[in-house]
């Protein structure tokens, strides 16, 4: 794993990529810490951080389109994968490697709150809360962009589908707000994420047999229990989204609460997701 490890930090470090992900990362941060923090006075890092989650939308498409795209594209992962390295070791030093290129750039925004120590009285714990949840989140973000970039061949589709996701994920409360909320759209929008899950499925398993098996017992739960008991779908959406929301569990940690179950979620998702592509790896290892 150590030396897969080392092979992308390398990479990153002796291309344009990990220099060009560190300095807009940093430039877009200095440029929110000075308005928010600088000129308009505020003793709280956090606002600079909410500020710019959108950074994401760019910056994990840029840095995990090509972890495992590719290397599927150019054949080399049949090499990486005829080695003595276990799947496991492979996608976790490569998943380590664009980590620890993110915990670079937090560490160095770990010094912005103790620079404003310097203008005033600036509550430290509040600062590191969020500098910790930003992490975590960003964590989250380069762990669903791996398996994002594991699924295809083409860095392209690979920043394409990530992009998108992590866009919806970042906007997800405001669609949610605008989506009506009768039973029968509830309804329609579980089915639909049911043909979603479906669709993942088979790219993994590319068993039709199971993935439509799957969809099939799915869609005809969700049409029974809104034949039966319609009113369940009330509300249902919105605390459904409510639960999966990346972006608004970071909230907590920019008002200062460092939340278990907030850590445990962005840590499952890491884990989730890491785990998945190692199944689809040794899917296609094994096919």
């Amino acid at each position: 794993m150590l030396a897969i490890y080392k092979k992308e930090m390398r990479s990153y470090f002796t291309s344009i990529i990990g220099y060009l992900f560190m300095a807009f990362f940093l430039v877009i941060l200095g440029i929110y810490h000075v308005v928010y923090n600088m000129v308009s006075g505020y003793a709280d890092f956090a606002y600079a951080l909410s500020g710019i989650v959108m950074v994401f939308v760019l910056l994990v498409p840029m840095m995990t389109m090509r972890l495992m795209a590719e290397e599927n594209r150019q054949k080399t992962d049949q090499l990486l994968f005829t080695s003595p390295l276990s799947t496991t070791k492979i996608i976790l030093g490569k998943y380590l490697a664009v980590l620890s290129v993110f915990g670079i750039v937090m560490l160095i925004t770990c010094f912005y709150p103790l620079v404003l120590t310097e203008f005033g009285e600036i509550n430290l714990p509040y600062a590191y809360t969020a500098i910790l949840g930003f992490f975590l989140l960003g964590a989250a973000y380069m762990a669903i962009g791996l398996f994002i970039s594991a699924m295809t061949e083409s860095q392209v589709f690979a920043a394409i589908i990530t992009f998108v996701v992590v866009l919806v994920t970042c906007l997800m409360d405001g669609i949610v707000s605008i989506i009506p909320t009768d039973n029968r759209t509830a309804w329609i929008i579980f089915s639909v994420l049911v043909l979603i899950l479906v669709i993942v499925l088979y790219l993994m398993m590319h068993n039709v047999t199971v993935s439509l098996g799957i969809g099939l017992v799915g869609e005809v739960a969700l049409a029974i229990l809104y034949l039966v008991h319609p009113s369940f779908y009330d509300g249902s959406v919105s605390a459904f989204f409510d639960w999966f929301s990346v972006v608004r569990r970071y909230d907590q940690f920019t008002s200062g609460i460092l939340n278990l179950s907030s850590v445990i979620y962005y840590v499952s998702l890491c884990v989730l997701f890491v785990f998945l592509t190692i199944q689809a790896i040794k899917k296609r290892r094994w096919s």
